[in-house]
């Protein structure tokens, strides 16, 4: 048989391969067969030395053609494997339930805000927010705070040291006065939010911590008011069974004031009778004033309280300093 002759049936054997290749793998064994160093077109190039020397040059073409036509059908063919490799063997239904791959979870703290905002949500109360780096009149001159009060003293608050000596603010109320000098009565909102304190760290107490607090200013806005608004979030957010009481106290910014203690069957375990957990009170007319709200048409109420207190309650946790360890087997518990 001729050196043509059998190009040709090479050249078949290589397309018929070629085209049944079912996939990747198959498809390289057919490309060393006929196309590698050791394949079958190699080795009628090495023949060409052998042929009288006026053959050579259309042996040659011929055979480089072939080659060329199988590269070709080569490319195509391991192009359309790809393609095919690439999608399901079966057919998808896209109406199945789909498998959710862990992605996370919320942090203690955060599922606790979440539900205090809700139950806040639930009594027509919106959400507001503002700046964590305050200035001395909204965290504390607009509040009625005097100048000598301990709170301003730089062993209680972080001052920045730049021009205008802006401070982390010491707890949310800076929001209340924002939202009064931007908007008139009647509001109701509630403010979470990291507030900054020059505390050292222990079981109950961090130098970074989140509080929520709530404003509600209106016509006839009364104490009994306040007490029925926070006896519903905490039962709303802690349960039942919990008791509240509340003691006179004195903040600046609320006159009257009281502080809200709390019992429920995990304070009992704990050991104690009652636990201080929010501080509270009629907005004091003062604050009205420097709002430009008139003390004599409207009242109002403001409470606040810790967050990482309320987790603590409702979780049975011990050690405030957890929550900010990231500590994975503490975490997902939750």
């Amino acid at each position: 048989m001729s050196l043509q002759d059998r190009l040709s049936t090479i050249r078949d054997a290589a397309v018929s391969e070629l085209m049944g290749a079912l996939d990747l793998p198959a498809l390289e064994r057919s490309k060393g067969l006929f196309l590698g160093p050791e394949g079958r077109f190699t080795a009628l190039i090495k023949e060409l030395s052998a042929l009288a020397r006026e053959e050579r040059p259309l042996a040659g073409k011929a055979i480089n053609a072939a080659k060329q036509e199988l590269e070709a059908l080569l490319a195509e063919k391991r192009a359309t494997l790809e393609r095919t490799a690439s999608l399901p063997k079966e057919a998808a239904d896209f109406t199945a339930p789909g498998r959710r791959r862990p992605l996370g979870r919320l942090h203690p703290l955060t599922l606790v805000t979440e539900d205090i905002v809700r139950a806040f949500r639930r009594l027509g109360f919106a959400v507001a927010d503002g700046p964590e780096i305050e200035d001395e009149y909204h965290c504390f001159d607009a509040l009625n705070t005097p100048s000598d009060h301990p709170a301003r003293d730089a062993q209680d608050t972080f001052f920045i040291e730049t021009p205008g000596r802006p401070l982390l603010r010491t707890h949310t109320s800076s929001v209340q006065i924002r939202v009064m000098e931007t908007m008139p009565p009647p509001i109701r909102i509630v403010v979470p939010g990291r507030v900054f304190r020059r505390d050292n760290a222990d079981a109950t107490h961090n130098p970074t911590f989140h509080q929520i607090e709530g404003l509600y200013v209106d016509k006839g806005v009364t104490l009994g008011d306040l007490k029925g608004t926070v006896e519903a979030v905490f039962k709303d957010v802690l349960g039942d069974d919990i008791k509240l009481r509340f003691r006179p106290h004195y903040f600046s910014y609320t006159e009257p004031s009281m502080e809200i203690d709390f019992t429920n069957a995990l304070v009992k375990k704990l050991g104690k009778d009652w636990l201080e957990i929010a501080g509270c009170g009629m907005v004091h007319p003062k604050v009205f004033e420097t709002v430009a709200y008139d003390p004599e048409v409207w009242s109002g109420w403001a409470f606040g309280f810790g967050i990482e207190r309320i987790a603590m309650l409702r979780y049975g946790i011990t050690d405030i300093r957890l929550f900010y360890e990231n500590d994975t087997r503490f975490l997902r518990q939750f």
